[in-house]
């Protein structure tokens, strides 16, 4: 019996629809992560893009435990001498919630071409509304804790 190692013509990409609502951060991103690269389905190989796409919603009800809200620090660099800057998960909640998720998930995935293209099948919404209906998304539960 020969070991099964899928091609990209093998994938079936599907989507799933993931209420952040409630949600730990971290929990969050790591379950969005493994549907990205394709862990939750028998096919998987490391090598090809076997995940399917993930459409987030209520990116701004999602919680972090601790004082993380208070002293969890995001960096960010202009590429001039002095120019960085430095903004608080409460800071980033209020303005784009957003990108909290992508963050998290981003430290998930690979650090590869593979994992850039990961990326782009992640769709992250603040509100409840999303303009993918057509997808017809498969919605996901979470064990909210």
């Amino acid at each position: 019996m020969k070991t099964f190692l899928a091609k990209n013509t093998d994938v079936e990409k599907k989507w799933h629809l993931v209420d952040a609502d409630g949600a730990v951060l971290g929990r969050l991103a790591s379950r969005v992560a493994s549907i990205l690269k394709g862990k939750t389905k028998p096919i998987y190989t490391p090598y090809i893009d076997t995940g399917d796409f993930v459409v987030v919603i209520n990116a701004g009800k999602v919680r972090l435990t601790g004082n993380k809200l208070e002293n969890k620090e995001y960096f960010r660099h202009s590429g001039y001498p002095g120019g960085i800057k430095k903004r608080t998960a409460k800071e980033l909640m209020n303005s784009t919630p957003e990108k909290l998720i992508i963050s998290a998930v981003h430290g998930m995935l690979p650090k590869n071409r593979l994992g850039r293209k990961q990326m782009k099948k992640l769709k992250v919404y603040s509100g409840p509304e999303h303009p993918h209906q057509s997808q017809n998304p498969v919605a996901l539960k979470l064990n909210k804790a």
